[in-house]
Formats: C-alpha cells, sequence, structure tokens
C-alpha cells in the first residue's frame, strides 16, 4: 500500500512576485529549494497564510541568493505581493518506508526569504 507524506516544506516565506501574465508556476529561490529537498518541476502545494487561498502548481527555479517567490500566471490571482505562503511538497511511499522517512523542512527568514544560519 502507498501512502502520501510531507516530503519537503518551506515554512513561512514571503511573496516577492505575482505575474499573471506569465504561463504558470511559482519561482522559487534555488538556494530554497536546493535547502528544502524540492527540484523544479516537481508539484507542490501552496498554502497562504494571509487569505486562507490552498492551490497546486510546479516549480521553477529562481536565481540563487535573490530570495524570489513568485505566484506566476493564475495562481498570481490568489496571492498579493509580501502575503506568507507555505510550500509543500509530497511523496508516495510503501506504508513501513513512510513510517521512518523524515521530511525536508526548512524555515527561512520570512523578511528576506534567506536561509537562517
Amino acid at each position: 500500500m502507498l501512502i502520501e507524506v510531507v516530503k519537503s516544506k518551506i515554512h513561512r516565506v514571503k511573496v516577492t512576485q505575482a505575474d499573471l501574465n506569465y504561463i504558470g508556476s511559482i519561482t522559487i529561490d534555488e538556494d530554497l529549494m536546493k535547502a528544502s529537498n524540492i527540484i523544479e518541476g516537481e508539484k507542490v502545494q501552496i498554502v497562504n497564510i494571509n487569505n486562507g487561498e490552498r492551490l497546486e502548481t510546479y516549480v521553477i527555479k529562481g536565481e540563487s541568493g535573490s530570495g524570489e517567490i513568485c505566484l506566476n500566471g493564475p495562481a498570481a490571482r490568489k496571492v498579493a505581493v509580501n502575503d506568507i505562503i507555505i510550500i509543500i511538497s509530497y511523496a508516495q511511499l510503501e506504508f513501513e518506508e513512510a513510517k521512518k522517512f523524515k521530511p525536508s523542512v526548512i524555515f527561512p527568514d520570512e523578511t528576506n526569504n534567506t536561509l537562517k544560519p
């Protein structure tokens, strides 16, 4: 039996851009992607702390060290610049494997989206 578990989580980052005219997705600073074990093209869930919106999209790699968190396309209607969001990805694992699995969870500085030392 497979179950779905949290694989990666970027907890509380600030939206720096919202680009309605882009083709879709979320752009995430590459440093945050590496630290949280999220890859380009991976499906993620976005949870908006400010308004309760939840949506799914895929990841585009942003410039390393930029702090960029940009919701693109229709997702841009679900956020405002400076909203605080949580980014979550999931994995399907065998039940026994899932019991031992430890997700990659990071807590960036939400003022500038950089990794805390």
